[in-house]
């Protein structure tokens, strides 16, 4: 198994608990840390296959946030993850920054929608990477102030769900409309959250606090979603 001391000493070092990121810290005190210990996984043996499914779990949202990570690191300053190229189109500039096939991982050659798609999303199939994922905007989930770590992934990712869906900024009920509120990341993903409940809605009271009267016929409106970077200004 990849040992993630590494990953997991430096996230301890330079993300608060609100999930942001001191870059301009991490990049004046340990500018090549992040990208050596990479460097170590480019020819390591292809063990994926042995893995249980909690090991690859750990395994694959680990690379996903440490190579996301890694490409901000290797450009900061920037202030959002979508001017990455300047004078492009948006949508240009979404596909540079998820589809380059530019991260090298056990002798291949991924792109983040890869490891997103193919690896989370077609093979482990667990809706809750959705608040695990981060794209290093303030719309994506709250970084983790530590790595996955396959003996407690599943318990890490419920207690992702919980912090995303009781987070304002991502999700609320206004029951005065009867309306909820929701990141966007519930209608992009919508057909991964069916495959365990009925509706959006349904997914999400089994996790909201307090309990609201929510069902599948409840109105729904999603919130912009905020590309900014999410970094914390170092005091």
């Amino acid at each position: 198994m990849i040992d993630f001391t590494v990953w997991d000493s430096l996230l301890h070092q330079y993300v608060d608990e609100l999930g942001r990121v001191d870059y301009h810290a991490w990049k004046t005190q340990q500018p090549r840390t992040l990208a050596n210990w990479l460097s170590t996984l480019e020819s390591c043996d292809d063990i994926t296959p042995e893995l249980t499914r909690n090991q690859q779990l750990a395994l694959w949202i680990n690379l996903y946030n440490a190579f996301t990570i890694y490409t901000i690191l290797e450009r900061y300053p920037l202030a959002s993850i979508r001017p990455v190229v300047l004078g492009i189109p948006n949508w240009i500039a979404f596909l540079w920054f998820f589809q380059r096939r530019v991260y090298r991982f056990s002798n291949q050659t991924y792109s983040l929608g890869q490891i997103e798609n193919q690896k989370l999303r077609s093979q482990l199939q667990d809706p809750r990477i959705h608040f695990a994922l981060v794209c290093a905007s303030i719309g994506c989930p709250l970084l983790r102030n530590e790595a996955y770590a396959p003996e407690k992934v599943i318990e890490q990712l419920e207690s992702d769900a919980e912090r995303f869906v009781n987070n304002p900024e991502k999700v609320r009920y206004d029951a005065e409309t009867q309306t909820l509120y929701c990141s966007k990341i519930f209608k992009w993903y919508r057909q991964d959250f069916l495959k365990v409940a009925d509706s959006i809605p349904d997914y999400i009271r089994s996790y909201l606090k307090p309990n609201a009267p929510l069902s599948a016929s409840t109105s729904i409106a999603y919130l912009d979603y905020d590309w900014s970077l999410n970094q914390r200004i170092s005091s």
